[in-house]
């Protein structure tokens, strides 16, 4: 789309959290609705309308891609958390994964692209995609990936260090799935792409060693992160960057050269010092510590209140187009639904306040 359309967005004032989670769980049987694309798509509807925003988010379920490759490698679906390649994937598994990643998906796979199809022929918002990032992927695939990362980050080889060539192999195969993810996801009717690369971040990736010269950021992230930039780019769909990992600023400008629509962070970045190093074709979104909504010892629905005219003065002041938002999507806890949408509630009322 238009950049125009997201800066027009942000200069309206508006306000709203990546909420579709909180929609779902209100209905009866949420599983079913996670199952079924029309249900789905309606509850991602439901939490546009509610939010009053165009951007139709979909859930942001990270295991997704993880599940369809276990189910690809013939591993149960219910080893999903706990899965982690114990030696370096051969070029067989490579070859397995090549071969049937096209003709393969899961039905939470198949729902989402459902929902896709549903907001982009039913409603008049964008359909909004998801995927996680490729190292962040990577990460979910190896039992320490932080070692293997920072032996990597040292010049190690694959040759001397069997688990720096799974840390290069696996990235690959994690490219893959992603990549086959999205273009599922815009051959349903995505017009956006949220890309979530939660674990690139100061603990997975040593800024010492970056400090001291090291490609590792570029080689595990920034290299794969431009593969999908390139994707979406040939179809003309936007890109959605989300990292609520503890960043330096260093890491932010490299995700900056993505020139993303959106770029989404969490509570722990200053935005409006981010403002400095953001280009300003650039929205920032975020970033109320929504990770603490469940919980009035953490966070007071009145601090959201008044951190939410905070971050809006201090952004006016930075002249840089902003959306008020959540630092992440938005949980449901069913022992804290309505501290949780009070909260909410509270901060996308601050809409007012632009």
């Amino acid at each position: 789309m238009d950049r125009k359309f997201y800066l027009d967005l942000a200069k309206s004032g508006a306000a709203f959290p990546i909420g579709t989670d909180l929609i779902v769980h209100e209905r009866q049987d949420p599983k079913n609705t996670m199952l079924d694309g029309v249900l789905l798509g309606k509850a991602v509807e439901e939490a546009s309308r509610r939010y009053h925003t165009p951007l139709a988010f979909p859930l942001m379920d990270l295991k997704l891609e993880k599940a369809l490759l276990l189910d690809i490698l013939g591993i149960p679906l219910d080893k999903v958390d706990t899965y982690h390649f114990e030696t370096c994937p051969p070029d067989e598994m490579i070859e397995k994964v090549k071969k049937e990643l096209p003709h393969r998906t899961l039905p939470r796979i198949q729902a989402t692209c459902d929902a896709v199809k549903y907001i982009a022929d039913k409603t008049d918002l964008v359909p909004v995609g998801m995927c996680i990032g490729t190292f962040s992927l990577m990460t979910k695939l190896m039992t320490d990936p932080i070692t293997s990362v920072y032996m990597l980050g040292m010049g190690i080889e694959p040759e001397e260090e069997e688990s720096v060539g799974t840390v290069k192999k696996t990235l690959e195969i994690a490219s893959m799935i992603i990549q086959r993810y999205i273009t599922m996801q815009i051959e349903a009717g995505a017009k956006a792409i949220i890309m979530c690369e939660p674990a690139a971040n100061k603990v997975y990736i040593s800024p010492t060693q970056v400090e001291e010269g090291s490609d590792v950021f570029d080689r595990c992230i920034m290299d794969y992160a431009f593969r999908i930039k390139a994707l979406l780019d040939k179809h003309n769909v936007d890109l959605i960057f989300h990292d609520c990992g503890e960043l330096t600023d260093f890491m932010l400008e490299k995700f900056a050269t993505l020139d993303p629509a959106m770029l989404s962070l969490g509570s722990s970045r200053k935005l409006w010092e981010d403002a400095r190093i953001t280009p300003k074709t650039t929205v920032l979104y975020g970033n109320l510590p929504s990770k603490h909504f469940y919980s009035d010892e953490r966070i007071t629905k009145e601090q959201v209140t008044v951190l939410s005219r905070d971050l809006i003065k201090k952004m006016k002041e930075a002249e840089h187009p902003f959306i008020l938002g959540s630092e992440c999507d938005v949980l449901s806890v069913p022992e804290s639904i309505k501290t949780i949408n009070d909260k909410v509630n509270a901060f996308v009322g601050c809409s007012c306040c632009r």
